[in-house]
């Protein structure tokens, strides 16, 4: 179920203080993280988002690589409300599909779980 759902890598369109939002309130990994480094981090990654007709910013992914060789996977979420439509499932393929990360030897993605 994705119709009312709308995937992008236009940075434009993070909400940002979302974003923050949900990494420094719910995210173990970067809990208490500040909004300046998120906003650095936002702009020097490829982010994608996933919105939602009605709702906006429901989720996000961004990837940090040289494009060439190596891509890193990072702050992965889909808001709880959104879970388990396969929406995370649709923003990987969105994410490998990229024309910026074609032909790349490595990716990297890192967890505790």
């Amino acid at each position: 179920m994705t119709g009312a759902y709308r995937f992008t890598s236009d940075a434009t369109k993070v909400d940002v203080p979302l974003v923050h939002r949900w990494l420094s309130e719910e995210s173990y990994w970067a809990k208490g993280i500040p909004l300046e480094v998120v906003r650095r981090s936002v702009s020097n990654s490829i982010c994608f988002s996933i919105i939602h007709a009605t709702d906006g910013q429901v989720g996000f992914a961004r990837v940090i690589t040289d494009r060439a060789t190596f891509a890193y996977l990072a702050d992965v979420f889909v808001l709880a409300p959104h879970r388990g439509k396969g929406l995370s499932k649709r923003l990987v393929q969105e994410i490998l599909a990229h024309p910026d990360l074609q032909g790349l030897r490595r990716w990297l993605l890192a967890t505790r779980d």
